[in-house]
């Protein structure tokens, strides 16, 4: 690995910055304190915490903030359900983001487990 940009899970984190950007656009103002906030934090933490870890230079450092990325990632699900049931955003947008979290969990799942193998 070069630097955190070569990674897949950034390059789609920062992708699924900006859907949740555009996303949130749409939800009613007086949610702008609550939820789109809260969207949008969990959502920026996601690439911040990879390329923060991956800065770490320490394999066990990085794998720290991975699983905290994870975490920013079942933040954001959370939240895309409760948008979703009080009606802010379609059953197709959820559907859409959540594959997208899936994906990045994914992908960050084999980066955990590639670098526990070269501890």
């Amino acid at each position: 690995m070069k630097t955190h940009k070569d990674l897949n899970a950034w390059k789609n984190s920062i992708d699924l910055v900006i859907e949740i950007y555009r996303l949130t656009k749409a939800i009613p103002k007086e949610e702008l304190f609550c939820l789109t906030v809260q969207l949008r934090r969990a959502a920026i933490s996601v690439p911040s915490n990879i390329s923060e870890g991956a800065a770490r230079n320490q394999k066990k450092e990085f794998i720290r903030y991975l699983r905290i990325s994870i975490g920013s990632l079942a933040e954001i699900e959370t939240q895309i359900l409760i948008a979703r049931h009080l009606e802010y955003i379609s059953e197709q947008e959820q559907i859409n983001i959540t594959g997208n979290i899936n994906k990045i969990r994914s992908q960050i799942a084999g980066l955990i487990r590639n670098l526990e193998q070269r501890l």
